[in-house]
């Protein structure tokens, strides 16, 4: 990268005897294997998890690294990478640190793979001063309820007093054997990027692992055609670094040219990695906020209009089958107002979740409302809830308390049965406000007229939410936008915008491909 980096392994003075003193054995051999003894704050009212091994001192130099891939791309080894460079750790010391969850513990497995983890690493000797944000890894199935709590979580995150408040690197782990990706590895791509400002770009760089030093010339080829937003070079071709990761695996002596190669090749691509991060600017977690923000915004409205889409279904149809039968009992009314008719009314049944499409919904018990499906992560709490505000729900009719609130696998839908109702069934339901057998129809067209004014709110209000996204998202083309779009491009034609319909139709275009309505 042609400058000095400040975190030369030459200029270390971290002493190996003394972190092997501050961490435990796992394994020994060649290298010799500690896990460092760090401190960690589980606490279940947060949404992440930060390990830290040391203590921050303010005065030195400090970055900031997020890291995002799919499972299985090797990121807890390359994690393991940068704290064992921080450290100063060289391979004829024949030791290897690690910061990261133990693996044998299922406990902490399950937690590690769900939960935005910080690591800080804060060593008295170094120069520097580092910390990694690292985000579940992403499946194959692109799963968008984790894609929300990785949100809620990383927001939760950048606003806390004491959060990261800017980035150094944003590092796409991929593995170098891609020759394409599949279509669960663009929506993933797509999903990253959905999550950040456009102002990080610069700053996006590609880790490919499980190299053997050549270029991954099939990788990279398959990254630009994905369109992957991130820093280039000065021939614009993308920035990106090499890893081996199993310069910390065990091997026999006679193996040992082999762990020289894949050493000599991963702390090779950390110090060009480190030198690029003094070369770049640092960015403020501002706008990526915002785009935090916007997206946790956006499904809870999302479920307000979807419900209230069905409200004005009900009342449609209450509207006609009301005008219909008394246009038909017209003259019975005349002569006797108890006459009975047969009515379709609509009532509200719970039933399983189908789970192709979500795991559990938050539901209102009192106004037998889904508040927040799909998307909707397993809290521990419903007061964290995405659609909850100053403890009451921000989505169901009476905006509810949480306590009134459930969270299972189930959600409610509407079915029809036959009713036989009379005139005066009719008039009571609105007796303080009609005189006649007219004021319900009357009753009922002003309802939907208040029902319509709401619908036009909630839909223009979720058309600005994909608009801010567009203009402050490094991408809108998420699975998560597109679960939502075609819904809302109807939406905004009923109500007279076909521009603002259009401008959807074009982010769909040119994403590529459509996500069809369940």
């Amino acid at each position: 990268m042609g400058q000095e980096n400040t975190l030369s392994l030459d200029n270390q003075l971290c002493n190996t005897d003394e972190l092997i003193k501050k961490s435990i054995l796992i394994k020994d051999g060649n290298p010799a294997q500690y896990r460092l003894q760090t401190t960690n704050n589980l606490n279940q009212s947060e949404s992440y998890r930060i390990i830290t091994f040391g203590k921050r001192d303010t005065n030195k130099a400090h970055k900031t690294i997020l890291m995002v891939g799919e499972t299985g791309t090797g990121k807890t080894t390359l994690i393991n990478t940068m704290i064992n460079y921080i450290c100063g750790v060289k391979r004829e010391d024949k030791v290897w640190f690690e910061i990261t969850d133990d693996q044998s513990n299922t406990e902490s497995v399950y937690s590690q793979t769900s939960d935005v983890t910080v690591y800080g690493v804060y060593i008295q000797e170094t120069s520097l001063d580092l910390t990694i944000i690292d985000t579940p890894g992403y499946g194959n199935t692109c799963d968008t309820s984790l894609d929300q709590k990785i949100v809620r979580d990383l927001l939760n995150l950048f606003t806390s007093e004491d959060g990261p408040h800017e980035i150094n690197a944003v590092c796409l782990v991929c593995h170098s054997s891609y020759t394409r990706l599949s279509d669960e590895q663009q929506k993933m791509f797509d999903s990253v990027q959905s999550l950040l400002g456009k102002d990080v770009a610069d700053n996006i760089v590609l880790l490919f692992t499980h190299s053997d030093g050549s270029s991954p010339k099939n990788a990279l080829t398959a990254v630009k055609e994905a369109e992957v937003k991130c820093a280039v070079d000065e021939k614009n071709q993308p920035i990106y670094f090499l890893f081996n990761n199993c310069q910390g695996e065990t091997f026999d002596e006679e193996e040992q040219t082999i762990q020289d190669q894949a050493w000599d090749l991963s702390f090779r691509e950390i110090t060009e990695f480190f030198n690029f991060l003094d070369m770049t600017k640092t960015k403020t977690l501002k706008m990526t906020q915002d785009v935090l923000e916007k997206r946790q915004q956006l499904e809870p409205n999302i479920s307000k209009l979807q419900s209230h889409v069905q409200k004005m279904k009900e009342k449609q149809n209450e509207l006609k089958q009301t005008q219909d039968a008394l246009e038909k009992q017209k003259k019975d009314v005349n002569e006797n107002n108890n006459f009975e008719f047969e009515t379709e009314v609509f009532y509200k049944t719970k039933v399983d979740i189908d789970p192709a499409v979500a795991k559990k919904a938050t539901c209102c018990t009192v106004c037998e409302e889904n508040c927040h499906y799909p998307g909707c992560w397993c809290a521990i709490n419903l007061k964290w809830c995405d659609v909850m505000k100053n403890d009451n729900c921000t989505v169901c009719t009476n905006k509810c308390p949480y306590t009134k609130h459930i969270k299972e696998g189930k959600i409610y839908v509407t079915k029809t049965k036959i009713e036989k109702r009379t005139y005066e069934d009719l008039k009571k339901k609105y007796e303080d406000k009609m005189k006649d057998r007219l004021s319900v129809i009357n009753k009922l067209k002003e309802e939907l007229q208040e029902l319509e004014k709401e619908k036009i709110k909630l839909v223009i209000e979720a058309y600005h939410c994909v608009e801010s996204l567009e203009m402050i998202a490094l991408n809108t083309e998420s699975l998560f936008i597109f679960l939502h779009i075609d819904f809302l491009i109807e939406k905004l034609k009923e109500i007279n915008e076909p521009e603002k319909a259009k401008a959807l139709e074009s982010i769909r275009k040119r994403a590529g491909y459509t996500i069809l309505q369940g």
